[in-house]
């Protein structure tokens, strides 16, 4: 869930989210395990929540992949 109701909303995908697209801003292109130590070291979160961070960024069209897998700024 993006914002659910019966959670803090500090556990919400949208709020980690933010904090994934911090560290993805400092840099524009990292392998996806650099970003999420980069992340976890601000914010801690699990890995699963991490990649749903991606995923809702990716859906944004504010991240992708490029052709080395490497997690790329969206310009």
């Amino acid at each position: 869930m993006l914002v659910p109701d019966n959670i803090h909303p500090e556990q919400t995908i949208y709020f980690n989210g933010a904090f994934v697209l911090k560290a993805i801003q400092e840099h524009r292109v990292m392998d996806m395990l650099d970003l999420y130590i980069q992340t976890t070291t601000e914010r801690e979160m699990s890995m699963p929540v991490f990649v749903l961070c991606l995923d809702w960024l990716f859906l944004l069209n504010l991240v992708t992949l490029n052709d080395h897998g490497k997690v790329e700024l969206c310009s």
